[in-house]
């Protein structure tokens, strides 16, 4: 078999299962598809999926044998500084720091949460990313839940699906919003053009839907509150910029130039509500503090409202 490549599902595709598709494709086993995309190596518009997944028609299907070597060597414990605020024999509660990375990806074979949780023991999902159920954008700071075995891994996947898991974000845009509540709801995929950014402007829509709510507005700027019913790639950051208040510092949806004293995008994940997966009686609740960054940035916007 070839080393990688690509293809985009087209309407013969459309429902079928991702191992199916890709094996037709490339020519090979079946058997030897489903360990590529358990190894991690294979990409659905730039996520893992399961082999089971349902194509729709536009995304994107990218695979990379040579990858399975490589992920599997690097997945060795680092020491890296990482914030565990709960733990127990099922899951791991992280907070995590901006600018590192969830899960070993091309790029970023070492430094990720992956290498500092190895030694806690994590597992489930895919062989690549053990333990990941949901992340976060290297640049976006907060809670993320991780599993420890398989039957976890799949547990919370189903509590996810079902909307069970509560993700709540603060996020700064820029502009003053006039509303003081209200919710997105429109469908995201991959960019018709730009395969690397998330749009509204795509053939393969999926439903995305974000409620927000006011906590303060400054001269140029509005502090949010900003909750999760669906968690597609940056669905926040989409959102925002589609309705012309782009989150602060995000060059890559929002403005071109970050303000001054803000570094990445103001985007922390500040608390993450759950049943346990092994006993749904038990409700788990976090909360994660503004990192000091983004406290800084706004108070220095609240001088500059004073002044004015």
């Amino acid at each position: 078999m070839n080393e990688g490549g690509r293809f985009v599902a087209g309407p013969a595709e459309r429902g079928e299962r991702l191992d199916l598709a890709l094996a037709r494709r490339i020519g090979t086993s079946r058997a030897r598809v489903q360990r590529l995309i358990e190894g991690g190596t294979v990409l659905v518009d730039g996520c893992p999926r399961r082999k089971d997944h349902a194509l729709h028609v536009g995304e994107e299907v990218v695979w990379t044998a040579a990858l399975l070597t490589e992920a599997a060597v690097s997945l060795e414990p680092e020491e890296l500084p990482i914030t565990v605020v709960y733990e127990d024999e099922a899951l791991l509660v992280v907070d995590k720091p901006a600018g590192l990375v969830v899960h070993p990806a091309p790029g970023h074979e070492t430094g990720t949460l992956v290498h500092a949780l190895l030694a806690r023991g994590i597992g489930g999902g895919h062989g690549a990313r053990p333990g990941i159920v949901h992340r976060l954008d290297r640049d976006t700071s907060g809670l993320l839940v991780v599993a420890r075995s398989e039957a976890v891994y799949q547990r919370l996947v189903e509590l996810m699906a079902a909307r069970r898991i509560e993700r709540t974000y603060t996020a700064l845009a820029v502009g003053r919003l006039p509303q003081d509540e209200g919710t997105i709801d429109a469908p995201i995929g991959r960019h018709v053009r730009d395969r690397k950014r998330m749009s509204l402007h795509t053939v393969a829509p999926q439903r995305a839907v974000t409620h927000f709510s006011v906590v303060r507005r400054y001269a140029g700027h509005t502090l949010l509150d900003v909750r999760l019913e669906t968690g597609r790639t940056h669905q926040i950051r989409v959102h925002f910029a589609a309705i012309g208040y782009p989150v602060a510092g995000d060059v890559v949806y929002g403005r071109r130039a970050r303000p001054a004293g803000l570094e990445r995008q103001f985007l922390h994940a500040r608390r993450l509500a759950l049943p346990h997966p092994l006993d749904e009686e038990q409700r788990l609740v976090f909360e994660a503090a503004l990192p000091p960054d983004l406290s800084a940035f706004l108070a220095s916007l609240e001088t500059t409202s004073q002044s004015r």
